[in-house]
């Protein structure tokens, strides 16, 4: 199983919709067909009551030891199986953040070094969001991040979110200037999508945020934050099993997935230039950019 908390950044995991009626089209996420049955309930949406606090003003919890060493195992895991697997622009990402496995990093301290990279910053969240409270925080350039980590039990999966997930996972490719563009632009037309508009961005997100894969000179490199904090999927994903396409956001938009399963068909870029000028090109036939 995938070490991904996919609850946290997937954009349509948190709707009311109930199951179609009159074979209509299923407009429900993949998160809610999966989770049916058996909720988590750290995996139930919470709205925010009042705007999160965001870069200096987030403060640095009170981790045990504990929690640094969890954060060191996961660390220390993940960069063992990085090399000549991870895109350059992450591992420049690794870089610029200054993350290791020493101790779990500030989120304060990783908001500074996003705002003089790319212009985004930190917001600090209680745990897994409301679609519009999520949409409306990368629509400002304001990254949603956890600041809790994982239990030793959920060391190889968790459903729930987590700050190393968050951090290890995603903030590196908001250092990437193409990428960071994307993703705010990703909040702006998700935050317009309706129907069975919403389901297909999520699998764009899926497909890219989460399970992106980019060809570069060395070879097809893992840039997806699904992927790059996963012990199984870092390597299974590079693998003969997994079926590789090349990037096509129509393909991507209605190509279904598992949640909670090891991936055996991912997309690969050919650039991050592609990615966006691909996401404006999509989102722009369906009227969700409204000249963003």
């Amino acid at each position: 199983m995938s070490d991904l908390q996919s609850t946290q950044d997937a954009p349509s995991d948190v709707s009311d919709h109930d199951e179609p009626v009159d074979g209509g089209e299923d407009d429900r996420s993949a998160y809610e067909k999966a989770s049916e049955d058996d909720i988590d309930p750290r995996c139930i949406p919470q709205s925010l009551d009042e705007a999160p606090p965001t870069g200096d003003d987030i403060p640095y919890p009170d981790y045990d030891e504990d929690d640094h060493d969890i954060w060191s195992a996961l660390v220390e895991r993940q960069m063992e199986q990085l090399p000549g697997r991870a895109c350059a622009a992450y591992e420049r990402g690794l870089d610029v953040l200054g993350i290791d496995a020493e101790r779990i990093p500030p989120l304060a301290d990783l908001s500074r070094r996003l705002e003089d990279a790319t212009n985004w910053e930190v917001a600090r969240i209680p745990g897994l969001l409301h679609e519009k409270d999520f949409f409306n925080l990368l629509a400002n350039r304001q990254f949603p991040s956890t600041d809790y980590v994982r239990g030793w039990d959920e060391l190889d999966y968790t459903p729930a979110p987590d700050c190393f997930h968050d951090i290890f996972g995603h903030m590196p490719m908001l250092t990437q200037p193409e990428f960071a563009d994307f993703y705010q632009l990703f909040g702006q037309a998700a935050l317009e999508a309706e129907g069975t508009d919403r389901p297909r961005l999520e699998r764009f997100h899926w497909f890219t945020v989460e399970f992106g894969l980019l060809s570069e000179t060395e070879g097809t490199r893992l840039f997806g934050a699904g992927i790059v904090s996963s012990n199984d999927e870092v390597t299974h994903a590079l693998s003969d099993e997994v079926t590789k396409h090349p990037f096509d956001p129509e393909h991507i938009t209605e190509k279904d997935y598992e949640v909670y399963n090891l991936q055996d068909e991912l997309f690969v870029m050919e650039s991050f230039e592609q990615l966006v000028d691909g996401f404006r090109s999509w989102t722009s036939e369906k009227g969700l950019l409204n000249g963003a």
